[in-house]
């Protein structure tokens, strides 16, 4: 009872800062520093998907040139291809930072700016199409990122060891995962037992784990920023009971991840993910971390329209982009190194010899008259 009144009060105290505003002048001080603390999350998080749409382009790159060698080696031997990895891993690291600064309702919708990056930097750079629909896109995700800065929840809390605890033992959070590991369990038997292999199965699996990794990511980014800031969270359990949840999630993530990918091309699953992953990020947000409790009606409904004109912006930009990097429908028999082939692999339609062979058309004709001779 001690440690739970303990964080009570300790969350009383941090929303309060949040709530009385300009009513005290020290109070004032504290509140104008904590949303100058939101707003580094914020560009921590944007920095960090530019980053990772950089990364993801300089490794597609890497694979064009591979890809045109003679004698291509395997990806793993390129140093572009390295420093595309090691780019994604510098952008990884700042969005895990932003969620120590930052409401989870926040950061999460602003993955959309990884997607709306790595189209402009492939038209920049590799040369791809601009089309029309990629303008409106990143107009629409523009101006549901304006709407997600300036509506998100702004209470930044201070995550220490006990707040988590305090929030891992509420009925909203309880009722919450028992629905999620129902829910979990039974697409995983359809997928499994039932062989139901189908991208919406797989992308709601990964979802539901996100719900897990955000909660995890943001209860392990936050005890380690207090651990800086104030005091030292490291040498409590539940720090590392986050951290090996974070690591797992992710980790099956991946996994199913990868098999959408291999039954729909990428063009297709971006963006599905993408409105899957953030949906259920900002439900753990609201439900595990309450980051919407007291806002006002129209808030909340202007933060869901930006996220609404950020996932039309997504799908917009992703649209049919697939299909345009699909290989010649046909093959160059004459191209083919040590193949010795015919001038004419397909006879001209208006010819006189179509339908015969060009070399052995005459000897035949010439044969089968001197049968008829005979």
């Amino acid at each position: 009872m001690a440690a739970a009144s303990a964080a009570v009060d300790e969350l009383s105290r941090n929303f309060t800062y949040g709530a009385l505003g300009a009513g005290n002048g020290s109070l004032s001080g504290e509140w104008y520093r904590r949303n100058q603390i939101h707003l580094l999350g914020v560009l921590l998080a944007i920095l960090g998907n530019l980053v990772i749409s950089i990364s993801l382009n300089i490794q597609k790159y890497s694979h064009v040139q591979l890809a045109h060698q003679e004698h291509p080696r395997p990806y793993f031997k390129s140093v572009l291809w390295w420093a595309g990895a090691v780019l994604m891993a510098l952008g990884e690291m700042g969005n895990f930072a932003a969620y120590g600064f930052a409401p989870i309702t926040l950061i999460a919708p602003l993955g959309c700016m990884s997607v709306t990056g790595s189209a402009i930097i492939s038209v920049m750079f590799l040369k791809e199409n601009l089309r029309a629909s990629d303008l409106l896109g990143m107009t629409l995700v523009f101006a549901g990122t304006y709407l997600l800065v300036n509506f998100a929840p702004n209470r930044t809390q201070s995550i220490s060891a006990r707040t988590v605890q305090y929030y891992l033992v509420g009925w909203q959070f309880l009722i919450y995962v028992i629905l999620e590991i129902l829910i979990f369990c039974t697409l995983l038997y359809f997928h499994k037992r039932r062989a139901m292999k189908h991208m919406v199965i797989l992308l709601s699996l990964v979802a539901l784990l996100a719900s897990l990794t955000v909660i995890s990511v943001k209860a392990v980014s936050g005890m380690i920023t207090f651990s800086v800031t104030d005091k030292m969270q490291l040498t409590y359990p539940i720090f590392y009971i986050m951290f090996i949840i974070m690591i797992a999630s992710c980790v099956f993530q991946v996994k199913f991840l990868s098999q959408a990918t291999e039954l729909d091309d990428t063009a297709t699953v971006v963006p599905v993910n993408h409105v899957f992953f953030t949906a259920s990020a900002i439900l753990a947000g609201i439900i595990f971390y309450q980051e919407f409790l007291g806002a006002a009606f129209l808030t909340i409904f202007i933060y869901f329209f930006g996220c609404f004109l950020s996932f039309l912006g997504v799908l917009l930009v992703t649209r049919n982009r697939e299909k345009e990097h699909l290989s010649e429908s046909y093959i160059d028999f004459g191209n083919i190194p040590g193949k010795q082939t015919l001038d004419k692999i397909q006879p001209d339609s208006n010819g006189l010899s179509y339908g015969t062979l060009p070399d052995g058309s005459d000897s035949t004709k010439s044969q089968s008259g001197e049968k008829k001779e005979v």
